[in-house]
């Protein structure tokens, strides 16, 4: 699929990022096959459908959000090295700051404006590389009902393909914000049919980023009802009652 939004505005290049380092990527390539045979020593992880991953060029990477491991697993077992953007609180921890530094994470401060993480995304898909992102926002249902505009704007920046990705597994019904499922238990990450976004020039409008938003929302639920009757599994549902997302 694919958005073309009117662009009523005179299109300009992207800011110089010359000035911007691209997150270190040596542990994504090399680290990830050492992660991957841990996990899969707890759990059952399965990827499907990677061949709807393009082998090159810039790739937004859209995931819905259910479970504490969602981001982990996205960054290990994607079969390209991604760069996701991860909440900053997580970074302010003594041992894992660094090391999600050091595996080429993004650090996000989510309750205002972060100039430095969007310039870092967006260097990292000029340069021809992925990031990740959710657009809920935090965790929950994992239903995609919430919807930030977080995907469409670096997609609109860059020209990348938004791929949906939808994590089933990673909390199970009933479990809290912070649960790991059981050992043993399937893990399901399915990767969805590529959105193609025109790039739109600066400065673009509210209203595009909107449009292409929706478009974007719309197209990650009908990958995520596919991804569903796929695997022959549900959603956990939401998050307990008494539980505040994060």
């Amino acid at each position: 699929m694919s958005a073309s939004p009117h662009a009523g505005t005179p299109r300009m290049e992207l800011p110089s990022l010359d000035e911007v380092p691209h997150p270190r990527r040596w542990a994504l390539y090399h680290i990830n096959v050492y992660a991957r045979w841990l996990i899969r020593r707890r759990f059952d992880v399965r990827l499907h459908e990677t061949a709807n991953i393009p082998e090159t060029g810039p790739v937004v990477f859209a995931s819905n959000h259910v479970g504490i491991i969602d981001g982990p697993l996205l960054a290990i077992f994607t079969p390209r090295p991604v760069h996701a953007l991860t909440k900053s609180e997580m970074f302010e921890h003594w041992f894992l700051g660094p090391f999600l530094r050091w595996a080429g994470q993004i650090p996000l401060y989510r309750f205002g404006s972060d100039p430095a993480a969007v310039k870092l995304a967006l260097r990292v898909l000029r340069e021809g590389n992925a990031m990740g992102i959710y657009p809920e926002g935090t965790r929950g249902a994992g239903d995609l009902v919430r919807f930030n505009r977080g995907a469409a704007y670096f997609a609109l920046a860059s020209g990348a393909v938004v791929v949906p990705v939808t994590m089933l597994g990673s909390r199970e019904p009933g479990g809290g914000i912070s649960s790991l499922p059981h050992k043993g238990a399937r893990i399901d990450i399915v990767y969805g049919e590529p959105f193609a976004v025109e790039r739109v020039g600066w400065p673009r409008t509210r209203e595009q980023v909107g449009l292409v938003s929706g478009l974007i929302q719309k197209h990650m639920q009908v990958q995520q009802d596919h991804a569903l009757a796929l695997t022959g599994r549900e959603l956990p549902g939401p998050l307990p009652s008494e539980e505040n997302n994060d």
